[in-house]
């Protein structure tokens, strides 16, 4: 039987696959910011997911300092992993929610498309950026999984990298669908957790 760890693991690898080979089915954007607008914001998520999944990549043959990242900091309970692997596979599910609910709008950067409008009906009811939200919980409890510090650390250079992508991404579509169409929904939506802040 597959241990939580290597169940998180192939989680990620299913929604990473089945994620891109959906990109297909967008309609092509008419809008897009400066490219130069998410770089920081992508290395810094690109670097924790390196570090979420450390231990999967030859962390443990490494030196002592890699052997220290990746030790668990408190001891594995299976039925407790299998309940944080149910929780990141909601998170999952929750941006599959999203990205259904968007349809031909959805795009894997930030562009407008088309009869591009404000959405604030499913998950975009709940918060402004379901997508982003799903894959923090799913990073989080993948981290609370692996135990170590740099699936931590991981987990939250992902949760900043999404939380500053989100705020570039606002200013955006506040300029490209209307400043007040989007901050009326931005005063009624919070952000990325529901019933927290606006």
């Amino acid at each position: 039987m597959i241990s939580p760890r290597t169940a998180a693991f192939w989680l990620w690898l299913i929604w990473f696959s089945t994620w891109w080979l959906a990109a297909f089915w967008a309609d092509r954007a008419v809008a897009r910011p400066r490219l130069s607008l998410g770089i920081l914001h992508r290395l810094l998520a690109s670097a924790g997911f390196a570090l979420l999944f450390l231990a999967h990549f030859g962390g443990a043959a490494g030196g002592p300092i890699s052997r220290r990242l990746i030790a668990p900091l408190y001891p594995e309970t299976p039925v407790v992993g299998w309940i944080l692997v149910g929780q990141a596979a909601l998170g999952f599910g929750f941006c599959w929610w999203a990205r259904l609910h968007l349809g031909r709008l959805w795009s894997g950067a930030t562009t407008v498309k088309a009869d591009h409008r404000v959405i604030d009906s499913g998950p975009y009811r709940l918060v402004r950026h379901p997508i982003y939200t799903g894959v923090i919980a799913a990073a989080a409890f993948t981290a609370a999984i692996e135990a170590g510090p740099a699936a931590m650390i991981g987990a939250g250079l992902i949760g900043l990298g999404f939380w500053m992508t989100a705020r570039s991404e606002e200013r955006f579509l506040r300029q490209e669908l209307g400043a007040a169409a989007y901050d009326a929904y931005a005063r009624r939506t919070p952000m990325l957790v529901p019933g927290l802040g606006r």
